[in-house]
């Protein structure tokens, strides 16, 4: 090998320039929390009343906890919101009861006719 006095100096540089990264686009879905079933309103058991991350509104009479704590009725009747904002409770009334409001009243009577 004969040495020529010449030396390369060869620098290789990125022909692509380098992508940063972003912390962004991620997001999830929806949940569709809320009330589903207001006061007054006829559910049938197992109708979903409220959909909720913790308890937020607890059940009261005739009305089952779920997993998630969804409240949903436990029976075919009417739904009653009750307590101060801070201790809400829900209820399903029975059809038969009393306490039922006379728009749920009139509605159940003409069904039985």
């Amino acid at each position: 090998m004969v040495n020529t006095g010449l030396r390369f100096d060869l620098q290789l540089f990125a022909h692509k320039k380098g992508l940063g990264s972003t912390r962004n686009g991620r997001d999830s879905h929806a949940k569709r929390l809320g009330v589903k079933r207001s006061d007054g309103q006829f559910v049938l058991a197992g109708n979903i009343i409220v959909r909720q991350r913790g308890t937020r509104i607890r059940p009261g009479r005739n009305v089952g906890r779920g997993g998630d704590d969804t409240l949903f009725a436990l029976i075919d009747g009417t739904v009653r919101f009750e307590g101060p904002k801070g201790a809400r409770r829900v209820s399903v009334l029975p059809l038969d009861s009393k306490e039922t409001p006379p728009a749920a009243a009139q509605v159940t009577a003409g069904a039985r006719e």
